[in-house]
């Protein structure tokens, strides 16, 4: 075995495999694999092993088809063909209404990846699979690529592909310490020696968080027993001259594909358990967990109810193994949080079907920094100090149980709540609040008008929508108070700060003090990484003068791991997160100005505090920092406030608003407003598959600033044009909104996608944005949306449909 190599991947399941043999298709063969026993001896040998095109979002849905065509190819290769059973087909069933429409906004989804499933009524289920029965159905999802493979042979035939490219696979070599250098670079030690690696790759299944341990991490990644059982022969299977489609059912959590003339049948049973919490043999090698299938009796019931031949035929294996999840259900693939040249492909709870999918993008990652897709979906930084142990174990039981039920809108569903709170938190919840999570905080959605008020979760507009309008108009015609926890802030210091900033973003850096800034920081591509808000604080006697960077919650780990890897040897810059010792506290609307004059000293006037200034201040007896700045487009104050007096902020904020009929609103009043003034969402509508001018933010750019990060890759961009263009569209409907990845149609072809969709309180227009083929972007172009199955019509109008000149936020 070298002693020295380019990457180093640990583990040897599908992910290890798949890493391995993707890293050499984008040119690195300096490569090498180590297995602590044999290749697939951990959860991969015993998957159920189906391979779906089916996906929650685009990436999902790239992934997966890169993941089936992959496949086919090396089942179909002349020297080691695999056992692939392609395109058998496969049917989601649903029995409520609310089901189907989430299953027409996912075809309308995958239609813009170029997959096209097909919605179809109960007969046509039983049609195509004359085996269920249709009592308590409405309908199904089609997925005509639907299928399953060999475990061993496609981690063998992926392992060969990287070994004939020039990597190596060194089985019975467990890994026994990690140790990084001075350089960033890893010393990888196991049994056979220790080898040198510039870059190491965490792909060890349900053993992920031992390797976790030698690198001093943790990885929110836990392990759940899941049980399948094969039958005996089924004489309608072997009769009926063709494969059986697979069933997915999440009216009786349970699942069936063919096994030769038999069912393989698995379970997602209510009362499921944890696997490994305290530990796991290190002999539980190619092993199983003991039969226990009283545990799935419930669940085995409606099986038997949906398929009657069931009940006919006896059980021939039974198989109980771990399969891993982490807190919302996608895997963790991309850069570890807080290490350098350290990657993970881990928690991938349906690993053959996706994997060749995760290894591809996570190939593209380490060798070229970003892959073909954005990819937040599956990055390991969402997750930040929260997720412990406990939370991981208490959200997988839930996604456990919810296997086949998608997220609806707005679901924000019970387990590991409330798991980060601020002092606020019970205040607002007497106060009526709703409340959703933003990485993993608990913030309001809106304001319940009853306590026992309820909406019905769906994809069409429901309950709450009057209840958003009523807040949104309390903004706009008086004054509104929310409270925005977690977000995302660094103060920056050193005499080099600035140089640095400057460094980083790609348009002008505030320099004055006492102003505010909104800046772009750009990846090698050119291609958009974070947007930030950027704060000269003076000096004063809380400090020296600092900067402070602020950025979306969810990007907490991501932003901070961008920017002190871009930190020069020697650069006098010092970043410390505030991040969750400070809260933010919103005024907004024509009256804050009053509210906040009467709550706060000072000269609070337009001429002695305009749009886009910082002030350090007392708000009541609590010390707090104000910007104006305003994410509504009303006139409005971000007021931040040190946690442990935030109470007291909020206390004489309200008295003050007491006079001025002042109201409290949430989260989902802000993304109806912003959407009417164009304001951008990170990782909704910025995302590292556009540059900025696709993006429509060509004015945060300045191309004759020399050395900022993705400057020359992103003029090489300017001369070819854009591929796609950022647009807002007013949509003619009002029973529901446009969702994330609707397909924006014209002449029958997929021209676009939705990155954002809501209803436009104050314009009453239904406001949509969307990435548009460029010569469908200008203005007054007509197209149509597909949501929900129809098509409804759709012009591009004017980015900023609300107040456009600004008037109201320099007020």
């Amino acid at each position: 075995m070298k002693t020295r190599t380019k990457v180093v991947v640990i583990g040897g399941g599908i992910a290890g495999c798949s890493t391995l043999y993707h890293l050499t298709q984008e040119g690195w063969t300096d490569v090498m694999l180590l297995e602590r026993d044999e290749l697939t001896s951990g959860t991969t040998w015993h998957s159920a092993a189906q391979v779906t095109n089916f996906g929650m979002n685009q990436t999902m849905v790239g992934l997966k088809s890169h993941s089936i065509a992959l496949y086919k190819e090396l089942s179909e290769d002349p020297d080691y063909p695999i056992n692939y059973h392609h395109g058998d087909g496969g049917i989601r069933l649903a029995n409520t209404e609310a089901q189907m429409d989430g299953y027409r906004h996912f075809a309308s989804m995958a239609r813009g990846m170029g997959v096209h499933f097909e919605v179809i009524d109960a007969a046509e289920c039983a049609r195509r699979h004359p085996l269920i029965s249709t009592d308590n159905l409405i309908g199904g999802l089609w997925d005509p690529l639907d299928g399953d493979i060999d475990p061993a042979q496609l981690c063998q035939a992926l392992a060969r592909r990287a070994r004939t490219a020039g990597a190596e696979v060194h089985r019975q070599t467990p890994v026994t310490a990690l140790r990084q250098l001075s350089d960033d670079t890893w010393e990888v030690e196991t049994p056979k020696g220790t080898v040198h690696a510039d870059i190491v790759v965490n792909a060890c299944g349900y053993r992920v968080n031992e390797v976790g341990a030698m690198m001093g991490v943790h990885h929110p990644v836990m392990s759940m027993e899941h049980q399948y059982f094969l039958t005996e022969e089924i004489p309608a299977i072997r009769d009926a001259g063709h494969r059986m489609p697979l069933i997915r059912c999440p009216i009786s959590d349970y699942y069936c594909r063919q096994e030769k003339n038999g069912l393989l049948v698995g379970f997602y049973e209510q009362g499921c358990k944890t696997w490994g919490m305290d530990g796991i043999d290190p002999n539980f090698v190619n092993a199983l967990c003991p039969d226990d299938l009283d545990r799935v009796t419930d669940v085995l019931e409606g099986a038997f109810a949906r398929m009657p031949a069931l009940t006919e035929v006896g059980i021939h294996t039974v198989v109980n193994g771990p399969i891993t999840y982490t807190i919302d259900g996608a895997p963790l693939v991309g850069p570890i949080p807080g290490k350098r040249n350290a990657f993970c492909i881990i928690g991938l709870r349906a690993g053959l079907g996706e994997g060749g999918g995760h290894g591809w993008l996570l190939a593209q990652q380490i060798v070229h920094g970003e892959a073909c897709y954005d990819t937040w979906v599956l990055d390991p930084r969402r997750f930040t100090g929260h997720a412990n142990v406990e939370l991981t174990a208490l959200k997988a039981i839930e996604d456990y149980q919810n296997e086949f039920r998608f997220h609806y809108p707005h679901e924000h569903r019970p387990a590991g709540r409330p798991m980060k709170t601020t002092p606020l938190t019970p205040i607002l919840a007497a106060e009526g609040a709703e409340f959703g999570v933003v990485n993993g905080w608990e913030r309001v959605d809106y304001i319940k008008p009853a306590p026992d008020f309820t909406e019905t979760l769906g994809f069409r507009f429901n309950e709450a929508h009057a209840v958003v309008g009523a807040e949104v108009e309390a903004v706009q015609t008086g004054v509104g108070l929310t409270e925005v926890n977690g977000f995302n802030r660094y103060e920056i210091t050193g005499r080099d700060a600035q140089g640095f900033l400057d460094r980083m973003i790609c348009g002008r850096l505030p320099r004055k003090s006492g102003r505010v800034g909104l800046a772009y920081l750009l990846n090698h591509h050119g291609m958009l990484k974070s947007e930030a808000t950027i704060a000269n604080l003076p000096a004063s006697d809380r400090g020296p003068d600092r900067i402070w960077f602020g950025s979306a919650a969810a990007a907490e780990y991501h932003d901070m791991d961008w920017l002190r890897a871009h930190l020069h040897p020697g650069e006098d810059v010092t970043i410390r997160s505030l991040t969750n010792d400070w809260t933010i506290l919103v005024l907004a609307g024509p009256k804050a100005r009053d509210v906040l004059s009467a709550a706060s000293r000072g000269d609070w006037s337009a001429a002695a505090f305009p749009w886009l200034s910082v002030r350090e201040c007392f708000v009541g007896i609590a010390p707090a920092v104000v910007m104006a700045v305003s994410y509504s487009g009303e006139l409005a104050y971000e007021i931040h406030v040190p946690n442990a007096q935030l109470y007291a902020a909020y206390l004489a904020l309200r008295r003050a608003g007491d006079a001025h009929g002042l109201r409290l609103f949430g989260s989902r009043a802000v993304d109806a407003m912003r959407l009417e003034k164009g304001y951008l969402h990170w990782k909704s509508d910025i995302l590292t598959e556009f540059d900025p001018f696709e993006a429509g933010l060509g004015r945060f750019v300045t191309l004759d600033k020399p050395g900022f990060v993705g400057r020359e890759t992103l003029l090489a961009r300017t001369a070819t044009g854009p591929r796609r263009r950022l647009v807002t569209l007013a949509v003619d409907c009002n029973d529901r909104s446009a969702r994330p990845g609707s397909s924006v149609m014209a002449d029958g072809q997929v021209v676009g996608t939705v990155t954002s969709g809501e209803w436009g309180y104050r314009t009453g227009l239904n406001l949509a944005l969307a990435y548009l083929d460029p010569d469908r972007a200008e203005v007054g172009t007509e197209m149509a949306i597909d949501m929900l199955g129809t098509h409804f019509p759709a012009r591009v109008i004017p980015p900023c449909p609300y107040d456009p000149d600004n008037s109201r936020v320099r007020a």
